[in-house]
């Protein structure tokens, strides 16, 4: 794995114009160009808190907009980066039959300019906490545990580095990989705390009647527990509703984030060894 490292480095020119690539092209033509990392996710809350307190009676979301999007858009860079990734050897297979190249180069290119996306989005969401704070001056809605943030943008970009060298690798023979990454991805979106809070799960009948291990087995879901600690360590705490009452909110459990990052490094470091491995099959493809 030293050697592939090595060449890789040696090649960072080629990765860091490939990013650059990747950027201009999803921006193409668009007047708004980075804005679009903020006005998805922001819009796609916004409907959802609509909906959630004016149609279905259901008073999950509460009026806590910033809390959704904390969780939200780094789950949004986490889905984006695997089904990203699923597409990137075989739309180069043409490039890649006729140059050479690390391989890991492509997906590593994708996962990067995502990163990049996730970044100007979290800027913007600072922004937008901000323009909201002077609007209806309250309490200041951000905490000093934002420090960790570089710490959690460092797992999250682990774990989806990883997944992605596994799944642009595996969907280059079984193009069925990128159906059933969309798939999961989905399902996982209602399993993580974004659209509801985590003390929802912790009191919920199920968990009780499990002594607290429905709670403990969600947790050692690395996004689960991403997603709640962006949560708590970027927005300044408030009561949850759960069960028609105000609870204090949780505090956060760090065993699960050092849990979260454990398993991020693993599957990226086996990830990476997986797809050094069939990377000088992919031309093979029929």
């Amino acid at each position: 794995m030293l050697s592939e490292l090595k060449e890789l480095w040696k090649f960072r020119e080629l990765l860091l114009t490939m990013v650059q690539r990747e950027i201009k092209i999803r921006y193409k033509n668009s007047a708004l160009g980075f804005l679009w990392s903020m006005l998805n996710p922001l819009i796609t809350v916004l409907v959802m808190s609509f909906i959630f307190q004016n149609f279905l009676g259901n008073d999950q979301v509460h009026s806590a907009t910033a809390y959704i999007l904390a969780a939200y858009l780094p789950f949004t860079f986490f889905q984006l980066c695997l089904m990203d990734s699923a597409q990137t050897i075989l739309i180069a297979m043409p490039l890649i039959k006729k140059i050479y190249l690390p391989r890991e180069i492509l997906p590593i290119a994708s996962v990067i300019s995502n990163f990049i996306h996730l970044l100007m989005a979290l800027l913007m969401f600072f922004l937008f906490m901000t323009v909201v704070y002077l609007v209806h001056p309250g309490v200041w809605p951000f905490q000093w545990t934002s420090i960790y943030l570089p710490l959690l943008l460092l797992i999250n970009l682990a774990l989806s580095l990883g997944l992605s060298f596994y799944i642009s690798a595996f969907n280059t023979f079984y193009e069925d990989i990128k159906y059933l990454v969309g798939v999961l991805t989905y399902l996982m979106f209602f399993m993580c705390p974004i659209l509801y809070f985590e003390e929802r799960v912790a009191n919920s009948t199920l968990n009780i009647q499990w002594g607290g291990r429905l709670y403990m087995l969600m947790n050692l879901n690395p996004v689960f527990a991403l997603s709640n600690a962006y949560r708590k360590l970027l927005i300044a705490p408030i009561k949850v509703p759960v069960n028609g009452q105000m609870v204090d909110p949780l505090p956060l459990d760090w065993r699960y984030v050092w849990w979260a990052a454990f398993v991020s490094v693993v599957i990226l470091v086996t990830g990476y060894s997986t797809f050094n491995k069939l990377k000088w099959r992919f031309v093979e493809r029929p």
